[in-house]
């Protein structure tokens, strides 16, 4: 399998856990993901959400770093709407320079929250100066560059610290116009199947992306492991994603109905539809979860997956981490069988 398994964490916090319990949680699977052999380990931003407690992933980040030796840590993503991208490049110049070549800039167009914690993230904001999504992703590039030649005398603004090796920059989407918008600077992609699994839709990217690029195809993907495979897919089947659909062609994806019936009283921008969206968790035990994976990286020549677990359990989500590297390390083993030959046989 020539692939690499990445998790993609949000911090969920369990009913009657603290928040402290939820942090600590998330260095201990970041550090059985190293152990396993887990390539990189991603942080979500959410505001407003008493479930997760992950709204600033750079701290996260550098919490994370602090007490891994190894893995690659990131963003999965940084909203960049609500930020100065100034503000984010000076705070990922910094990780970078904390820990050369481990740290991950990702960015999201989303707002990562409700319209109550958008309007409280952009408060101090000028509308008319944000620009784009796209002009803001620009200039936050512009600012990522290192200066071939830094100079005491040279005017520009820098975000400092400049690191000796800069963040790797990821954008995060779920369309060939984001993944367009990533190829024009230059910048890796990460397609977010957990969101929209639209196979059709994939096979679009996955076609454009390898025509346009030489970068690699890395997708996000929602994964229930269980050894009960029959267990897993019950818990896949109870899993919703719900899509709001705003009058000004906007499409916000959220986790419950409760959740879109709270959006639309909370927006100003008048809601065309609420609708339930068909999930695409990959869920089984090991052996089936792998055997998917495989067929995605067989069909779409994926080179990364970034493993998004929607359930919360803390013992579930190591458990899930352990029984896929058991499995991959099982099937390699399997594929690499004994040669037997005629001396060696009685």
């Amino acid at each position: 399998m020539s692939y690499q398994l990445s998790v993609l964490d949000k911090c969920p916090v369990n009913e009657g856990d603290t928040t402290t319990d939820a942090l600590q949680r998330v260095v201990a699977l970041a550090q059985a993901a190293e152990r396993w052999g887990y390539r990189r380990f991603w942080l979500a931003e959410h505001h407003n959400t008493s479930g997760l407690a992950s709204p600033s992933p750079e701290i996260l980040i550098a919490w994370v770093l602090a007490q891994t030796k190894h893995l690659k840590v990131g963003s999965g993503g940084v909203m960049l709407q609500h930020y100065s991208p100034y503000k984010v490049a000076e705070n990922f110049n910094l990780l970078a320079a904390l820990a050369p070549g481990r740290v991950d800039l990702g960015i999201g167009k989303a707002p990562g929250g409700l319209p109550l914690s958008t309007k409280a993230l952009q408060a101090a904001q000028d509308p008319d100066k944000q620009g784009t999504f796209a002009s803001q992703l620009q200039t936050l590039d512009s600012f990522l560059q290192i200066p071939v030649l830094p100079s005491q005398d040279e005017p520009a603004l820098r975000a400092t610290p400049v690191p000796g090796q800069a963040a790797d920059k990821y954008l995060l989407g779920a369309s060939t116009d984001s993944a367009a918008l990533a190829a024009s600077l230059g910048w890796n992609f990460v397609f977010a199947a957990h969101l929209n699994g639209d196979r059709s839709l994939l096979r679009t990217f996955s076609d454009y992306w390898q025509a346009a690029t030489r970068l690699p195809v890395i997708i996000a993907v929602q994964i229930i492991v269980s050894e009960d495979a029959e267990e897993a897919r019950r818990q896949a089947a109870q899993s919703e994603l719900w899509q709001v659909e705003l009058e000004d062609g906007r499409h916000v994806t959220v986790g419950s109905e409760a959740q879109a019936e709270s959006f639309s009283r909370q927006s100003d921008i008048a809601v065309k539809s609420v609708s339930r969206k068909e999930t695409a968790i990959l869920a089984g035990n090991a052996r089936e979860v792998l055997a998917q994976l495989d067929d995605l990286h067989q069909a779409f020549s994926v080179s990364e997956f970034m493993l998004d677990m929607p359930l919360s359990q803390p013992e579930i989500r190591i458990n899930t981490l352990r029984l896929l590297a058991q499995e991959r390390e099982h099937s390699a083993a399997r594929r690499v069988s004994p040669v037997t030959t005629e001396s060696s046989v009685a």
